[in-house]
């Protein structure tokens, strides 16, 4: 465990987004606490499938079973996509900065490593194959928060590795909610490309009215 590394008696700053997530991993089930709010079960059954095979096919299913691809899943909530990718056979970090999100991903168990931290304070031994953020960015309306977490994410991305980031595909930035504020395109390369990052691919995630999908970001130098 690193020094950014938060165990349970560690405060975290009491922001309105931070209680939000805590009380929505805490009062709703696995699925609806890290899915679509509007959606019944069976409905977030599908959203996160859909996700998910959409991700496998950016990623794959195994690179190599004698070198397997580290994977950091930034962002993790209770943990669905990390231990999916641990199936796959892929080496999993795991962090979320909510305490109950992280509490329900130990609790379900599996393979990977699970650990409390916040997405610009998060530090590894080693460099990443892939480094994934699944509907989280959006979730930062402020854009000193957004930036350091970004920067933060892509030094953590090995040469050649992939960062794997969520949002819309959009010219303008869009809030809505006072929780969720959409960067355009252009604001993620523009953050990105200083660091060595070129944007490689976008992939919608197709599903009814979601505006969302897998920005691809590989680093060149």
């Amino acid at each position: 465990m690193t020094d950014a590394a938060l165990d349970h008696d560690t405060p975290l700053h009491h922001d309105t987004p931070l209680d939000y997530w805590d009380a929505r991993h805490r009062e709703q089930d696995e699925l609806a606490a890290g899915g679509h709010p509007d959606l019944d079960r069976a409905g977030n059954e599908l959203f996160y499938a859909l996700r998910l095979g959409t991700l496998l096919t950016l990623i794959g299913d195994l690179h190599s079973p004698a070198a397997p691809l580290f994977v950091l899943d930034a962002g993790c909530g209770n943990g669905y996509f990390a231990r999916a990718l641990d199936r796959c056979g892929h080496r999993v970090d795991a962090i979320d900065a909510g305490e109950e999100a992280i509490e329900r991903a130990r609790a379900a168990g599996d393979g990977p490593r699970y650990t409390r931290a916040r997405l610009d304070q998060w530090r590894s031994p080693w460099p990443y194959d892939v480094v994934l953020c699944v509907d989280v960015l959006f979730h930062l309306p402020d854009d000193t928060e957004w930036a350091a977490a970004l920067r933060n994410l892509a030094s953590l991305t090995r040469l050649t590795g992939r960062l794997i980031v969520t949002d819309a595909d959009t010219p303008v930035p869009r809030a809505r909610d006072g929780r969720i504020r959409h960067r355009p395109t252009d604001g993620y390369r523009a953050a990105l490309e200083p660091l060595g990052l070129r944007h490689t691919e976008f992939r919608p995630y197709g599903f009814r009215e979601t505006v969302t999908g897998f920005h691809v970001f590989t680093r060149i130098r």
